[in-house]
């Protein structure tokens, strides 16, 4: 039953996202539209914050889930760009409140998702130094989230499928090849290789 309800208090919250901005729907709505009252409201979550941190957050784990294995990365931000897509009034609320930040931590962890998983299925990988590792991935993640934040804020007329097809064919490659200077520099013993 507790499920249930949370789910209804998710459904109801989507709902008035896709109608009005983040910093005008009410706790009061929210119960209103599921038919509970404040209490169960705040059994499930803290504040309308702590909702729309557990939405994102779970559309982070159903897309990292769905799509667990390398081939299947680009699918995974391509459904995370069409979940913007079907939300799109909600997802422009989001990204013009003082939310926004919570919009970039979600692009933020799928981006990295993707190309961390990326990163770890080449084998030269392995044989980089953890700095240089994280570098890498941090530097591809900001890329990723930061054309998507750049595609919302531009009103998401691009297709996202052919942004980010495209986006993986001119990128195919890159990845090894910083991991690959990476592992020289880590051979040199840190020094900058040529």
């Amino acid at each position: 039953m507790a499920q249930f309800t949370k789910k209804a208090i998710v459904e109801a919250f989507l709902e008035l996202l896709n109608e009005k901005p983040l910093d005008k729907i009410t706790v009061k709505e929210i119960v209103d539209s599921c038919e509970i009252n404040r209490n169960t409201f705040y059994y499930h979550f803290e504040d309308i914050r702590a909702l729309l941190t557990f939405v994102i957050d779970g559309e982070v784990e159903r897309v990292a889930a769905k799509h667990a294995d390398v081939e299947s990365l680009e699918e995974g931000f391509i459904e995370a760009a069409h979940f913007a897509l079907s939300n799109k009034r909600a997802v422009y609320h989001i990204y013009n409140s003082v939310s926004r930040e919570e919009l970039e931590r979600y692009l933020n962890s799928i981006a990295e998702e993707v190309v961390r998983r990326l990163a770890e299925g080449l084998k030269v990988t392995r044989e980089v130094s953890e700095l240089d590792r994280e570098l890498i991935i941090h530097f591809y993640k900001c890329g990723l989230s930061g054309m998507v934040m750049a595609w919302v804020g531009e009103g998401m007329k691009a297709d996202p499928e052919q942004m980010i097809r495209s986006l993986g064919k001119l990128l195919e490659g890159s990845i090894s090849a910083a991991m690959e200077k990476g592992r020289q520099r880590k051979r040199a013993g840190g020094k900058t290789t040529g």
